[in-house]
């Protein structure tokens, strides 16, 4: 983490001279150069600097007097809302108010309800009036370069329309979630929202916007039973969202110095709670989630899994009942809920392959980023498909299947037995005319669902490093200096899975 003074926020565009906008396209189509290329673009730095000046702000403040600290629940009357705050909360009332007119398709369904897909059609409909006519006319009426022919609403709408669940596939997840964090950040590169105090408007962003926006969303869940995008079953954090897990922990985190263009970086804490916050554990007993959901957006979260899912925590809960088990605070939760964001969404090729690049969040790299380290889930991404015939189609999976299984044979203790020549001339045999081994036999097989899983660590270390003069730089934040041997050094990390206790 950096040293340095200063409290970093995303860019503004100048407004005095025309800007050159482009439409949003594609620019991810293959996991093993364009995911480690993203990490060095423009577009990467500026997402991680808007979401840390966003986590940063949710932290609880020292008061002046040393008394009571300034702490910042849900539905608190010390979160300021300024008038952009405001009309992006009518906007997301009246996409609920949407729901109401297009109900689910009676008929049961597994695969999500279609009735979706005509909620989707009419909020794309209605889109550019709605924009009109709750976005602020500086942001929409920004000064563009007419040779482009693309206006600053076209990036926008984009960015929106994406943050709304795939009405082909009927789902939504954390790469939709993405989408929305920047819909909200081109705002505020366009200078949509107010200058304020360091910390003010970005708080009124998370409480007044991406709060409701998540009750939206849940909403839309529920009512079309839309499924998981790129879920990763009982493995993932959680099957729909992230960002409530990351400014929900900096609630309860430990009070912090007033936010100011002094603040420094190692002024973060790395461990504790704030006092009379509930225990990280308390996320495994209902009684205290249901208390805690109404303020914080942590228990929130937590809270819509025990509305729609059934039985024990710990069982369709794993890696947030390992979460629970950390015993050093809400700080340490926090830090890694931002390393594991990095991990598990940012670093993810089924998550981000569908995010669009303009000029708002733009596919240049970054002349400051260093070449991209090669780690364990740069070389495991999807690749482009040789051909789209079915030969080709049959020679990458064939290859897919030998490196799976070369990984295997790395990974596990397997004995390899060798292989006998039985008919080197290559003559009419019968298939149990064979003195094979059947047990060597059965290592060559590709990995069958009979492998054990093997879990690996998360690497302690991004692809990117601090840049001079700078504090809170993404790409510092989501490092371990102290880590060593791959292992996460104290103060990071996760602890092992905890089996629970049998009942008696």
């Amino acid at each position: 983490m950096s040293s340095q003074s200063g409290y970093r926020t995303l860019h503004k565009l100048d407004p005095l001279g025309p800007h050159t906008f482009s439409t949003p396209s594609k620019c991810i189509n293959d996991g093993e150069q364009d995911v480690p290329f993203f990490h060095t673009s423009m577009a990467y730095i500026d997402i991680t600097t808007f979401l840390l000046q966003l986590n940063i702000s949710m932290f609880p403040q020292k008061s002046p007097d040393n008394s009571t600290p300034i702490t910042f629940p849900l539905n608190s009357s010390s979160v300021s809302l300024s008038p952009t705050v405001r009309n992006l909360q009518s906007l997301l009332s009246n996409l609920a108010s949407i729901i109401d007119e297009i109900p689910p398709d009676p008929g049961p369904r597994r695969f999500g309800n279609i009735s979706f897909r005509r909620w989707h059609d009419k909020v794309a409909e209605r889109s550019p009036a709605l924009l009109n006519e709750y976005l602020p006319s500086a942001v929409l009426d920004f000064p563009a370069d007419p040779s482009s022919g693309v206006l600053a609403r076209d990036e926008l709408q984009r960015y929106f329309l994406g943050s709304l669940g795939s009405p082909q596939r009927l789902d939504y997840g954390t790469g939709h979630e993405l989408s929305f964090l920047a819909f909200l950040g081109g705002i505020w590169k366009l200078g949509g929202f107010e200058n304020a105090e360091p910390g003010v408007e970005q708080r009124g962003i998370v409480i007044g916007v991406i709060e409701p926006y998540l009750r939206l969303i849940r909403r839309l869940i529920v009512a079309y039973t839309l499924e998981p995008a790129g879920s990763h079953g009982v493995w993932g954090l959680d099957d729909h969202f992230f960002l409530p897990y990351i400014f929900g922990s900096a609630q309860l985190a430990p009070p912090i110095p007033q936010l100011s263009s002094d603040f420094k970086a190692e002024q973060l804490p790395q461990e504790g709670s704030l006092p009379g916050a509930p225990a990280v554990s308390d996320v495994t007993k209902q009684e205290a989630v249901q208390r805690e959901r109404e303020k914080n957006m942590y228990f929130s979260a937590i809270g819509f899994i025990y509305d729609v899912k059934k039985g024990p925590f710990w069982e369709h809960s794993p890696i947030l009942y390992d979460v629970s088990g950390i015993t050093t605070g809400w700080a340490k939760v926090n830090k890694g809920m931002l390393k594991m964001y990095n991990v598990e969404v940012l670093s993810k090729f089924p998550v981000v392959q569908h995010f669009p690049f303009g000029s708002l969040f733009r596919w240049e790299r970054d002349p400051n980023a260093p070449e991209p380290a090669s780690s364990v889930h740069n070389t495991s991404q999807p690749t482009r498909t040789p051909a789209t015939t079915a030969l080709g189609t049959q020679l990458h999976q064939a290859h897919a299947r030998m490196e799976s299984a070369a990984r295997i044979q790395q990974e596990l203790p397997i004995q390899r037995m060798a292989v006998p020549d039985v008919n080197p001339m290559g003559g009419t045999q019968a298939p149990w005319a064979t003195t094979i081994n059947p047990y060597a036999q059965m290592a060559q097989q590709p990995p069958m669902a009979s492998v054990p899983y093997i879990r690996q660590e998360y690497p302690t270390q991004a692809p990117r490093t601090a840049q001079q003069g700078t504090t809170l730089d993404a790409r510092v934040l989501w490092t371990n200096s102290n880590s060593s041997k791959g292992k996460p050094a104290d103060g990071g990390g996760m602890p092992p899975t905890r089996a629970p206790l049998p009942e008696r």
